[in-house]
C-alpha cells in the first residue's frame, strides 16, 4: 500500500477521529487496522448501486 496514502489517511482520522476513538488511538493503529476502519466507515461509497442489500436473506 502507498505509504503517502496511509499517512494522509492517518492524519485525516487524527484530526477528526470517528466516534468512540481518540487521535491517540488512530495514531497508534497498525496500517492494516487503519485501512479496515477506513473501509468500514466508507463502504457505502464503494457500492455501485446495483447491489440490493435491503432486507435479510438466507441462501
Amino acid at each position: 500500500m502507498n505509504s503517502k496514502f496511509l499517512e494522509e489517511l492517518r492524519q485525516r482520522y487524527m484530526k477528526n477521529p470517528p466516534e468512540g476513538m481518540t487521535s491517540k488511538l488512530v495514531k497508534n493503529m497498525t496500517d492494516s487496522d487503519l485501512l479496515d476502519m477506513h473501509y468500514f466507515l466508507t463502504e457505502d461509497e464503494y457500492l455501485d448501486g446495483n447491489d440490493s442489500e435491503d432486507g435479510f436473506y438466507i441462501f
